[in-house]
């Protein structure tokens, strides 16, 4: 009985053993995850250079525990105080399924900007910043906005090749040049930021600026394929850390990581997209204040953004 006993405090013994070796291991790995987390942060954050962003003030709708909705903007800003927008997409993103729509809002757009007379859409940024935009945008089209991002051009190409160093993978659909600052060849391509950026902005050919448009839908669902793959996990820190210098939001840090790895772990596949004014709701017009603007059937696109959404608007 007395051996028993012992055999029986021996083997307790050696299961605590194997819990405590267990334990520290984890801790091992946990402390070495953080640490490389934290430099490669660093790293990354070293990376950015003082931003030209304007300062942003944005007064923004409620979370909503379904979906959280966010107002990317790109701007080409050299440091004045006011520039216009020349990307302007709702990146809509559902906390459920993780899913992701994109709707991507035609800068011409003939708007009620409130406050002033009636301008191209763009011009809500130069004249009132974020707030502005959210809430011509919210008055015409009444969609929740809960967040913003705002990022200048030389800065995506940076945080491009920081979450690709091999380049994003975009079937380019014929030869682009004129205006874009690269040479781009037709074919399936690997591009670089540069690149990329080049891409987003052609707008040389029959579709103007609605291929342009078409094409910055296409970059940024190709980044969120990017950043999908296994490869690319490692890199989420180090992008983290450069968005905080070359990326202007409202969104905590932490917040930011939980949405990137959200989005690009989940979800399907295919990213939905859509351009306002949708087709057949729109005509063009001219004014000498605003020049060539697109005039649209505002109760025709707010029917587009509820379906395609599956959100109320306000």
């Amino acid at each position: 009985m007395e051996e028993e006993r012992q055999l029986r405090g021996n083997r307790r013994k050696k299961r605590r053993f194997r819990k405590r070796g267990i334990l520290f291991i984890m801790l091992i790995m946990l402390l070495a995850f953080g640490a490389y987390f934290f430099m490669q942060y660093q790293s990354g954050k070293n990376l950015a250079e003082e931003s030209d962003l304007p300062e942003v003030e944005f007064n923004n709708d409620e979370d909503n525990s379904g979906y959280e909705n966010i107002l990317v903007l790109g701007v080409d800003s050299r440091g004045e105080a006011q520039s216009r927008t020349d990307t302007m997409m709702l990146v809509a993103h559902n906390k459920e399924t993780n899913d992701v729509k994109i709707v991507s809002f035609m800068r011409d757009i003939y708007a009620d900007i409130p406050g002033y007379q009636s301008y191209k859409l763009n011009t809500a940024f130069y004249l009132g910043g974020v707030d502005l935009l959210a809430e011509t945008l919210r008055n015409m089209f009444g969609v929740e906005i809960q967040h913003y991002a705002l990022v200048d051009f030389t800065s995506f190409e940076t945080l491009v090749d920081i979450a690709a160093p091999n380049g994003v993978e975009i079937d380019v659909e014929k030869d682009m040049s004129e205006l874009i600052g690269v040479s781009l060849t037709e074919g399936n391509q690997h591009l670089n930021g540069k690149e990329l950026l080049g891409y987003a902005r052609f707008r040389a050919d029959s579709e103007g600026d609605f291929g342009r448009v078409r094409r910055q839908q296409q970059v940024l669902a190709a980044l969120k394929e990017e950043m999908a793959s296994v490869s690319s996990i490692p890199k989420l820190p180090k992008l983290a850390g450069a968005a905080q210098g070359y990326v202007q939001t409202d969104m905590p840090l932490l917040d930011q990581v939980k949405l990137a790895t959200d989005m690009a772990t989940g979800g399907t596949a295919a990213v939905e997209r859509l351009t306002v004014p949708v087709e057949g709701s729109y005509s063009n017009a001219s004014y000498p204040h605003a020049g060539a603007v697109l005039e649209v059937n505002l109760e025709q696109n707010r029917q587009a953004l509820s379906e395609f959404l599956d959100q109320p608007l306000q």
